[in-house]
């Protein structure tokens, strides 16, 4: 049985914006349901937390590449639409890791690894990966890991 604190956090705040008359938040709220439904259907799972926070992380990166986009573009408007989206998942994850625990893993992952070459990269992202889901950016984890290989 898979855990759902997530879901019914997203759940509650879904009611509580719906209560609160914010259209906006609710928007935003509502987009995440949905692709909690999506994936449960696609896929014919139940969305646990695990599985929650790997969706809620890439809704985050999806959201801050358009950021990006809509600030290159000149389009305030669609930017503001996208920020508002960002704060509202940024709630549902957990409290993101310090540069300080992010360097204490990396070291834990070489420690348990054993290695500390270039080869033993993949080993060490599948270590570190579970552990910094929705906490951190995994691509500047790697960032991290390959100066310390390389460097």
């Amino acid at each position: 049985m898979t855990t759902n604190h997530i879901l019914a956090t997203v759940k509650s705040e879904m009611k509580a914006a719906m209560v609160a008359r914010d259209k906006d938040r609710l928007n935003a709220i509502r987009l995440i349901l949905a692709e909690f439904k999506r994936i449960e259907v696609d896929e014919r799972i139940e969305v646990g937390d695990e599985r929650a926070l790997t969706i809620l992380d890439k809704m985050l990166k999806q959201r801050k590449d358009s950021l990006e986009q809509y600030q290159d573009a000149q389009r305030e408007d669609l930017a503001e639409k996208e920020r508002l989206e960002i704060e509202v998942i940024r709630e549902f994850l957990p409290e993101p890791m310090t540069p300080d625990e992010i360097d204490a893993l990396i070291s834990e992952a070489f420690e348990n690894i054993g290695e500390s070459n270039i080869q033993a990269m993949g080993k060490i992202m599948n270590f570190l990966k579970p552990k910094t889901l929705g906490r951190a950016d995994i691509a500047l984890v790697s960032q991290l890991v390959k100066s310390k290989l390389t460097g």
